[in-house]
């Protein structure tokens, strides 16, 4: 089945001053899981050797005891990682680990960057050789051929060639090193366990080992962590801050915070906002599971209708299964989610979704919905119509493919085949957010914070993000 949502392209998580550091990025890995299902690895430092595993699959089934017992070492990074159409190959994953004149150095990245090809061009041109097809290899290579004194000025002149997004892990023998781009696009964030420092892409991490979340790193960040304590610095110059508005609206999970608020408090209000904007009468809400329960709650508590589970998601769909010789109807969109007739039979149903990307699986939902008794179909999104690709750590299709870049609202409904459709609207995402300005909203607005030559976009889909 062809997948109708975005994907985000990674979480990371580090750990340093722990005992059992593997294990505990292990874990933190484990909560990031939704992030990035392709591959999952792990580099751990002993003091003296950097140790690196990594392998496809998710966590739990690439981290065996065996594995992690090859990790030895009290500080430690780890990467999961969904990749791009073609690019899900064991050279890809991460973290990257290579050896230069200071010693080794490892790094997990999320994001993307957008003169990547560029750069790459350069350093193959001066000699340099790469073993993978992502931008993150690119860093590491400016990284090693830097002449700076110490690890954190050599990171700091090789991301002040760079543009685009990164949060990004960097591991030495001695110290780790968390670093926020200076547009603050991708979330990391620090807490501390008991005596140690954690950094993770949320906070649900933290909560998995029962470490204590402390703050966001601020855009533009290089957090030092060495056996001398914490130390930040702002290397880079500043810029506006423009942190990605999807984290709020699908990529994080509920129970994470993200960028100073807890995402499914924000959720809520994008439901409670998307409610007050024009309304339908109907029997019930219902979410699509599981990115659309929050909004859906928000939505069902200002208009003071009844929430109901009307579709039931299945968990432990993998991602490939045989589909049977006779066809069967919405195959793809069944084996995920099944309607409860007994809830939908006859009523006149509120469907909250957080998106809409090409349209098929809105219209599937929609049949199914239909298919289990339900009078009417009001479908509503709580975010804005979709009309930009991201170039900034996102997988999404191309603009082409993006039915509200080339479709009116009206056409979309009737191609999905609801009575009638809503997205939230600019100014109700801005409010709840709770920032008129400072957040990417590229994806419905069109204006890149990161702007870049029009011939470079077409090249950027040839370059793997990671």
């Amino acid at each position: 089945m062809e997948c109708d949502k975005f994907h985000e392209e990674c979480g990371i998580c580090g750990i340093y001053g722990h005992p059992e550091a593997s294990n505990i990025t292990y874990l933190g890995l484990y909560a990031l899981q939704h992030r990035g299902q392709e591959s999952a690895g792990i580099a751990s430092s002993d003091g003296q050797v950097l140790h690196l595993e990594k392998a496809m699959g998710l966590v739990a089934d690439v981290f065996t005891r065996e594995r992690l017992k090859r990790l030895p070492g009290q500080a430690a990074i780890g990467h999961v990682r969904y990749s791009t159409t073609g690019s899900s190959h064991i050279k890809n994953a991460q973290p990257i680990v290579v050896g230069h004149r200071r010693g080794a150095v490892a790094l997990a990245h999320n994001g993307n960057l957008i003169n990547a090809n560029k750069l790459r061009a350069d350093l193959e041109a001066q000699g340099s050789l790469f073993s993978s097809t992502t931008d993150s290899e690119v860093i590491l290579h400016l990284i090693a051929r830097s002449t700076a004194g110490d690890l954190l000025e050599a990171a700091a002149e090789a991301l002040s060639q760079v543009r685009g997004a990164y949060s990004l892990l960097v591991m030495s023998e001695e110290e780790v090193i968390g670093i926020r781009d200076p547009y603050g696009i991708r979330p990391l964030s620090l807490g501390q366990l008991k005596g140690s420092w954690v950094l993770a892409s949320e906070s649900c991490a933290f909560d998995l080992i029962e470490a204590k979340f402390l703050r966001d790193l601020e855009p533009g960040e290089f957090l030092r962590i060495t056996k001398e304590g914490v130390s930040s610095y702002f290397p880079l110059p500043p810029v506006l801050p423009s942190p990605c508005v999807f984290e709020y609206i699908y990529f994080s999970r509920p129970d994470s915070l993200v960028f100073g608020r807890s995402v499914h408090q924000v959720r809520k209000e994008l439901g409670r906002r998307l409610a007050r904007e024009p309304g339908v009468e109907a029997d019930l809400v219902i979410p699509v599971p599981d990115s659309g329960i929050s909004a859906a709650l928000g939505y069902a508590q200002e208009t003071g209708l009844p929430f109901e589970y009307g579709l039931i998601r299945n968990h432990y769909v993998g991602r490939t299964f045989i589909e049977p010789q006779q066809s069967i109807r919405h195959f793809g969109v069944k084996i995920k989610l099944n309607a409860m007739r007994e809830v939908l039979e006859g009523k006149r149903v509120v469907v909250v979704d957080d998106s809409i990307v090409r349209g098929t699986t809105s219209r599937k939902i929609v049949a199914i919905v239909r298919g289990a008794g339900a009078r009417e179909v009001h479908m509503r999104i709580s975010s804005p119509p979709t009309k930009s690709p991201c170039y900034y750590g996102i997988d999404t299709p191309t603009r082409r493919e993006l039915i509200a870049a080339t479709h009116q609202v009206e056409e979309i409904c009737k191609h999905i085949q609801a009575d009638t459709l809503g997205y939230i609207s600019l100014r109700g995402l801005r409010a709840s957010v709770g920032k008129e300005e400072g957040f990417c909203m590229a994806c419905f607005t069109g204006d890149y914070p990161i702007e870049f030559p029009r011939e470079d976009r077409a090249q950027l889909v040839l370059f793997e993000k990671c």
